[in-house]
């Protein structure tokens, strides 16, 4: 004779209190993750604040840096006509220098950021030496 347990009404024993613990596991479990992702969030807008602050510090001495400049371009175009040279003059002979330096400055740059000199030459070299090992493994 089998006996069929009626679904409805009674469970079997032992698993109603398995039914509330895995509930309750996912509860937590779902709490947890819940928390986790509050704390990243307040995290990140730390995180975000804080870079938005540095930020506004660098433009603020960059601001800065430019007026300086702007000052010591002005200083020494004075120390030039100091030496009987018209001001004028002076003024063209430092504004040439310094656009020499920025054009110096510039071409370094724009050949520093070319692809060829951007590409990760070590890694592609690592990833054939190891397609090869790997070949040869194989073989």
């Amino acid at each position: 004779m089998t006996h069929k347990f009626d679904t409805e009404t009674t469970p079997p024993p032992g698993v109603e209190p398995t039914r509330s613990m895995i509930a309750e596991v996912l509860e937590r479990l779902s709490n947890l993750v819940r928390k986790e992702i509050d704390l990243a969030r307040a995290e990140l807008n730390e995180n975000f604040n804080r870079a938005a602050v540095a930020v506004g510090l660098i433009v603020g001495a960059l601001v800065i840096a430019l007026t300086a400049l702007d000052v010591l371009a002005a200083a020494l175009v004075a120390a030039i006509a100091e030496l009987d040279i018209e001001a004028g003059w002076a003024a063209l002979i430092v504004g040439v220098a310094l656009a020499l330096v920025a054009w110096g400055m510039a071409r370094k740059g724009m050949n520093d950021l070319k692809l060829s000199s951007l590409a990760p030459t070590r890694t592609s070299e690592n990833v054939q030496r190891d397609a090869k090992a790997i070949k040869e493994n194989l073989k």
